[in-house]
């Protein structure tokens, strides 16, 4: 047995020098590789690589763990991933938090107002709640004038822009919200001029500042609303917050102000039916009106008070989106927004659209005439109203689904970059669902519970059942379609395959080849027509037979046009579905809502709790149809 004589010292460094098995050089040499040698040798030797064989970890102290070194670095990397972003995200976090808490608390200061004013002979009043809300008005204004200036003086500073934060249209029909909210500001202050003598100075200051900040939101709106803040931004945060819930408590207001409106015309309509337990709170001056225009000013503001609501809760919305771009790195490969609205093949559905449109308005002008009149032409008002809907409803339920049908059937991808104010019209679409849900399951426990059987029973019935039905499509149709990818007009067609062979070098849809390829004999048309073109420059005629086309053209021309087709009926199935929930928002709007009386639910429920319910639910269904109507004119502009 030969045993090897070899040093070993403990300053040898863990070097890495032979590889396992052993050369033959040491077998040649009378090393005896048994087992206990084998250990032996290993114990003694360090990490061992060679250019042909694997690497040995060595077994001595003096040499580290390859797999402990390569697993602790790469959680040192996370570690210190994670700990960079948590510092750097941590400031921007805590800003959120904060003015998320603060915009809240201002809300819920002036909730807890208008509670206190809704109660009789409560010591807060209405000039209270005004003047909480002038000061908030006040506030934005400062924080506005200081923005603008401040990116004056940065003119020559970059700025980032979310280009789908809101479009010109979005903008224009707001403007058109704001010049109908000044009038009511302006019928405000008439009216306060014909009572000034016995009401307090802060009905006639609140329209004023309202007006003035009516006036600088708008110019905000459209100069500065798509802007991505990057300096400043923890105060920017807290003005942009407070501007977002300084527009949601004037919102609140408004749909306070017009439940009680509705309330107290459903409180006149049940005494002239005999009901005598049911008092009007209605304060009037305690002096006589200077002018001949108060009752004028009082009655008008009532048809104002829509516009109003709509104008603060979409201002809302788009300050929200500035809220939550702010710091945001803008992607610009998505940041690109070039959509050309085109109308060619629009007829059928702004056809039955303003045929809807028109239907609608005659039958509220047939509503507010007959529900006052005797008990018969009351029932026979409500029984239209609710036949009316169901038709209504279930056309835009087969309209809905006929367009994912068509979705379903295109398969187009997802597009998935960060877009919040996407994710924002997504959210509240189904968060404003809730309110017509919530009244439409309500009204169906009525319908089965009540002892009383009117001739609109089970045409309630349906009629609730195709609302909740409706939203559910509809909702589906609008989200699908905010989230298809758009079809680039130099992109092909997506139900054509691909040609990877065209403008590329190699095929990713061959197979491998190892050997040499003969192209001459897989494709002889190539080689025919390299041949040719060799050929022509030298002078020479090469014939060569042609393959003739497998693929007839007519076959593109047809896809393209059934590719067209689609984009018609999606665009006629948009332009419908706008009219229809401008319909249903200009119906209980302006007087229409059955709800307060075909007496069903409120037998089941009792007077205050409906009442309640109704006045949670009608707001956020109005809500619900106008943006709606905003979504689908982007679902237009998208298809």
């Amino acid at each position: 047995m030969h045993v090897w004589h070899g040093t070993y010292s403990s300053e040898s460094p863990p070097c890495r020098l032979r590889t396992w098995p052993p050369s033959n050089a040491l077998i040649a040499r009378g090393f005896d590789f048994t087992p206990l040698s084998a250990l032996l040798f290993l114990r003694m030797t360090p990490t061992m690589v060679e250019p042909s064989g694997l690497d040995i970890m060595c077994l001595n102290k003096y040499c580290h763990s390859s797999s402990s070194s390569s697993s602790s670095e790469p959680d040192k990397k996370i570690f210190a991933k994670l700990k960079l972003n948590l510092s750097g995200d941590y400031p921007r976090k805590n800003a959120e938090i904060l003015s998320g808490q603060y915009g809240t608390n201002l809300l819920l200061i002036g909730a807890a107002l208008m509670l206190a004013i809704a109660q009789p002979d409560s010591s807060v009043k209405e000039e209270h709640l005004l003047s909480f809300a002038t000061c908030l008005m006040i506030l934005q204004l400062f924080w506005m004038l200081w923005y603008i200036l401040v990116r004056d003086r940065q003119k020559n500073a970059r700025t980032e822009k979310d280009v789908h934060a809101t479009t010109c249209w979005i903008r224009g029909g707001l403007t058109l919200l704001a010049l109908l909210s000044l009038i009511m500001d302006a019928f405000r202050i008439g009216y306060y001029v014909g009572y000034k003598s016995c009401v307090s100075a802060v009905f006639g200051v609140y329209p004023v500042i309202h007006v003035t900040h009516t006036i600088a939101q708008v110019h905000f709106l459209w100069f500065h609303i798509k802007d991505v803040i990057k300096s400043f931004e923890i105060f920017e945060r807290f003005g942009v917050i407070h501007a977002v819930f300084t527009n949601l408590l004037l919102w609140c207001s408004g749909v306070m102000s017009e439940a009680e409106h509705f309330l107290n015309n459903h409180i006149r309509r049940l005494s002239a039916l005999g009901y005598e337990n049911l008092t009007i709170e209605h304060v009037q001056p305690e002096c006589n009106c200077t002018t001949n225009t108060c009752s004028m000013f009082s009655s008008s503001l009532s048809y104002l008070y829509p516009f109003n609501i709509e104008y603060h809760i979409f201002v809302s919305a788009l300050l929200f989106v500035m809220w939550k771009n702010i710091g945001r790195t803008i992607d610009l490969s998505s940041n690109q927004k070039k959509l050309v609205t085109k109308t060619q093949g629009l007829t059928v559905g702004p056809i039955l659209g303003l045929l809807t449109l028109a239907s609608t308005i005659g039958i509220l002008v047939v509503y507010i005439t007959h529900i006052e009149q005797s008990s018969q032409m009351r029932q026979s008002a409500i029984s239209m109203f609710y036949i009316y809907g169901i038709v209504m409803l279930a056309v835009m339920c087969f309209a809905g689904a006929l367009g994912l049908l068509i979705y379903r059937a295109n398969h187009m991808p997802l597009d998935t970059s960060k877009n919040p104010s996407r994710q924002l019209d997504t959210e509240l679409l189904v968060g404003s669902s809730i309110g017509s849900w919530f009244m439409s399951w309500c009204s169906i426990v009525a319908v089965f519970s009540t002892d009383s059987s009117p001739p609109y029973r089970w045409t309630i019935l349906v009629y609730s059942l195709l609302i909740v039905l409706e939203k559910y499509i509809q909702n589906l149709f609008i989200i699908e379609s905010l989230y298809r990818q758009q079809e680039d007009g130099a992109r092909g067609d997506p139900e054509l395959p691909a040609s990877p062979e065209i403008f590329s070098v190699t095929s990713s849809l061959a197979p491998p080849y190892n050997g040499i390829i003969n192209r001459a004999y897989e494709t002889p048309d190539r080689a025919c027509v390299t041949m040719e073109n060799e050929q022509e420059e030298s002078g020479q005629v090469y014939g060569c037979p042609r393959k003739p086309s497998e693929v007839p053209l007519p076959v593109g021309n047809r896809v393209v046009e059934h590719r067209n087709i689609k984009r018609q009926i999606l665009k006629n199935i948009a332009v419908l579905l706008i009219m229809c929930n401008v319909s249903l928002w200009i119906l209980p709007a302006f007087g229409c809502r059955p709800q307060y009386d075909n007496g069903l639910e409120q037998e089941t429920f009792g007077f205050s709790m409906w009442t309640t319910v109704l006045n949670f639910a009608i707001p956020l269904n109005l809500f619900y149809r106008i943006h709606s109507v905003a979504s689908l004119f982007e679902v237009f502009r998208r298809v």
